[in-house]
């Protein structure tokens, strides 16, 4: 088992993309996901706790409903073909994993449902029971009812978030490629990048943002953001393909996204955090500063972004524009823009009340 094993990592979630479960034709894989589900039973068996995020379910709605464009021409064919392949989705996963002694669960959530701190806290507690009496927990976006506006897009980003949310120290996104190359793999000389120690510029734009199947939503873009959450709660991050049989117990290659120390709860929350509400730039002094632990203060920042209000995810960026750091708005949107640049004791004249001392508590903010 090359991959996260059992005596190392005691909990995984294992992504499972649409092209890997279902044909072209929208037929189940069903041979290559009982291989899948004996791989599963086998860590099992060796005391490793796994979660599965699968995909697929559009994809089967589709074919039994005979949409066009496999389910995706509109917004209501692909909550209709959801709504219908999910049926089916769920009655496999319980077939093969049955077969192997194993309990499938399903959950279905919304991107809400994890950017919502105390939703997101219930569904965590949900996924460490479940795991904790042996189930296999199936989940997937509950795309009948998500519109484009309340969605994560993707199930990469969302199998990130639900290893933070399960305490995963492993997540594996299974795709039709094996990993990160230094370009489209589908280009002469693209070398394959075995092992990432930090996610960045470089690494960001080595990123293809196709999908190579058609089928799913997610390409390279959005595995890299995947890692990025992944790293934050401290779980490593492998992209491998799921191109060949048994994928989780062949020796394959693979791309290594290396976690550092994981982050306080909290704060991994607000790094992964995927829904801003806006963004606060900020001058070179204040960018130091937050480097240095500080709060964000109205005298170092320069331009607001969006409208939002107090408790809200904002993201801070520095004078290039690139974020820095993730964190709750202490004001709303209108009032931050009355303050930019001016000191605390200006503040109060202008809002007409006392002013909070911060514009974003370091206690409430992540750096990324």
């Amino acid at each position: 088992m090359s991959l996260f094993p059992p005596a190392s990592c005691p909990r995984i979630v294992v992504k499972i993309g649409s092209a890997l479960l279902v044909d072209p034709d929208g037929s189940v894989r069903r041979e290559w996901l009982e291989g899948i589900a004996a791989d599963i039973a086998a860590r099992a068996r060796e005391g490793q706790q796994v979660a599965v995020v699968s995909s697929g379910a559009i994809a089967l709605g589709a074919r039994r409903l005979r949409l066009a464009r496999g389910g995706r021409a509109s917004l209501e064919d692909a909550q209709a073909a959801a709504a219908t392949g999910q049926i089916e989705l769920s009655r496999v996963w319980a077939d093969v994993l049955g077969a192997n002694g194993l309990t499938a669960a399903q959950m279905l959530v919304t991107l809400g449902d994890l950017e919502d701190r105390r939703r997101y806290l219930n569904a965590a507690a949900t996924l460490d029971r479940l795991l904790g009496l042996g189930v296999v927990p199936v989940l997937n976006e509950n795309d009948s009812v998500a519109t484009e506006e309340i969605r994560f897009g993707d199930n990469d980003r969302l199998a990130a978030r639900v290893a933070q949310a399960a305490g995963a120290g492993g997540v594996v996104l299974l795709s039709d490629i094996d990993g990160l190359y230094d370009r489209n793999p589908a280009l002469p000389g693209a070398v394959h990048i075995p092992r990432v120690e930090r996610i960045d510029g470089a690494i960001e734009s080595m990123a293809d943002k196709g999908s190579a199947s058609g089928m799913g939503s997610g390409g390279m873009v959005s595995k890299i953001a995947a890692a990025r959450i992944a790293n934050a709660a401290g779980a490593h991050l492998a992209i491998a393909s799921g191109r060949i049989a048994h994928p989780l117990s062949a020796e394959a290659r693979h791309t290594l996204f290396v976690a550092e120390k994981a982050a306080p709860a909290r704060k991994a929350w607000l790094a992964g955090g995927i829904t801003a509400h806006g963004t606060i730039h900020v001058d070179a002094g204040a960018a130091r500063a937050l480097g240095q632990g500080r709060s964000l203060l109205a005298a170092g920042a320069t331009r607001v972004e969006g409208t939002f209000s107090r408790g809200d995810l904002v993201v801070i960026a520095g004078p290039d524009g690139k974020p820095l750091a993730r964190g709750l708005a202490e004001y709303p949107s209108d009032d931050a823009t009355r303050i930019l640049g001016r000191r605390n004791e200006d503040q109060a004249e202008l809002l007409g009340y006392a002013p909070r001392s911060t514009l974003v508590h370091r206690s409430h903010m992540a750096l990324l």
